[in-house]
């Protein structure tokens, strides 16, 4: 005779009802956006090192416009992922990177490819 099997959530899902398939849905839906965000945020920090990694002295000034534009999109793209989570304010974000006020004056510029 074969047992029936039950299954508990963990008590962290306890807010999303186990018989819910919407809120199921919305729980999958958070872990997309929150890993979304992460990857954002390690290609802000990968673009910003190249900017304050570039040497002016043997650099062309074309290429560190390049990665300017480069880290501006990258910063803009996460930034609206934070508000698609639900984080409005940016000033702790900009602090934490340590994003330079040359990327964020760039932020939302459309150029020319």
């Amino acid at each position: 005779m074969e047992l029936p099997m039950t299954f508990r959530p963990p008590q962290s899902l306890s807010r999303f009802n186990a018989g819910s398939d919407v809120n199921v849905l919305e729980y999958e839906l958070m872990a997309e956006r929150a890993d979304a965000l992460g990857r954002h945020g390690l290609k802000v920090e990968k673009a910003i090192a190249a900017v304050t990694g570039f040497d002016r002295d043997r650099g062309r000034p074309e290429e560190r416009q390049r990665l300017l534009d480069e880290a501006a999109d990258a910063v803009w793209a996460f930034l609206i992922q934070r508000e698609i989570c639900g984080l409005r304010d940016s000033r702790d974000a900009v602090r934490r990177y340590g994003i330079p006020g040359e990327v964020m004056a760039r932020l939302g510029i459309v150029r020319k490819r």
